[in-house]
């Protein structure tokens, strides 16, 4: 757990999580934290922990993105979560897409650009929204609106960023645990589900089982398997979408899939699982007992 990603905090509060939880489970768990300049000490911290499993608590770059799975491939120690493959190409946003795409999944047109570009003025028209093509947890999103000047990216944003169309309506999410959807949550905040509203106790309130349509949950959980099997994951993923109540089924839109979801107090499927009788000690028993080299 931590790491050098944007994402180190999101991290440490899972692992710290899953790790008590993993004992109450009955297991003998050895944490390892790494912090942002440690990666190159974690082979021998593994040699020295001698685990049966690594349970992957990485979140964001190099954690998420198929390079701790490379070298656990290379040290033969089973692991949590995707493979090498798949977690790679979730990571990056635009191959994730030509994956849904082939699968006839429904997603909004994007384009890769240039940061100065972007920058200067719209490279699409309004709304839409930039974003890194491969962070999570809505690190460094911008959304701009009709009649907004062109967003204002700070230095930190990549020299190339994803910009996509505007998804309007209902965020709502689903978890999937190996081949099983496990339920469609409702994310309802304030503003827009940003870092914030994902991590900050009250940044958001989520609604299990989401109050929609039975023909718009039942979508929900098929995308979210399809999407999981497009990708190849394995272990547990979260597939996020939006959907626009006002267009029916045309309305839902896949936005991305997570291949290792928040494991937080706050978190998403941790919930899903609750709601479908799997405590969270269960659910990472499942998840140790799943783990394996995947690649």
């Amino acid at each position: 757990m931590g790491g050098p990603s944007a994402e180190r905090e999101v991290s440490l509060s899972t692992g710290r999580g899953c790790a008590d939880a993993l004992r109450v489970a009955g297991f003998n768990v050895v944490e390892i934290t790494l912090g942002p300049d440690e990666g190159a000490s974690l082979p021998a911290r593994l040699a020295d922990a001698r685990p049966d499993v690594v349970f992957n608590a990485l979140h964001g770059r190099f954690g998420e993105d198929g390079c701790v799975q490379g070298l656990l491939e290379w040290l033969g120690l089973p692991y949590t979560h995707s493979g090498v493959l798949a977690s790679a190409l979730a990571m990056d946003k635009t191959r994730a897409k030509q994956a849904y795409r082939e699968a006839g999944l429904p997603v909004v047109d994007s384009v890769i650009a240039d940061r100065e570009d972007v920058r200067a003025g719209h490279v699409m028209p309004p709304p839409y929204v930039v974003k890194p093509n491969d962070e999570g947890s809505s690190v460094g999103v911008y959304i701009v609106r009709e009649g907004d000047n062109a967003p204002p990216l700070s230095d930190a944003m990549p020299a190339r960023v994803m910009v996509e169309t505007y998804a309007a309506g209902r965020e709502l999410t689903t978890a999937v645990m190996g081949d099983r959807a496990l339920g469609v949550t409702e994310i309802i905040t304030a503003g827009w589900y940003d870092y914030d509203a994902k991590y900050a106790e009250g940044g958001s309130r989520h609604v299990v089982p989401a109050q929609i349509p039975a023909e718009i949950e039942a979508a929900c959980l098929d995308y979210a398997l399809r999407a999981h099997r497009a990708l190849g994951c394995a272990g547990l993923s979260r597939t996020d979408f939006r959907w626009d109540e006002s267009r029916g089924l045309a309305g839902l839109i896949l936005l991305e899939t997570n291949t290792q979801p928040g494991m937080t107090p706050t978190s998403l499927a941790p919930e899903q699982a609750a709601h479908a009788g799997i405590a969270f000690p269960d659910l990472c028993r499942w998840m140790v007992e799943d783990a394996r080299c995947r690649d």
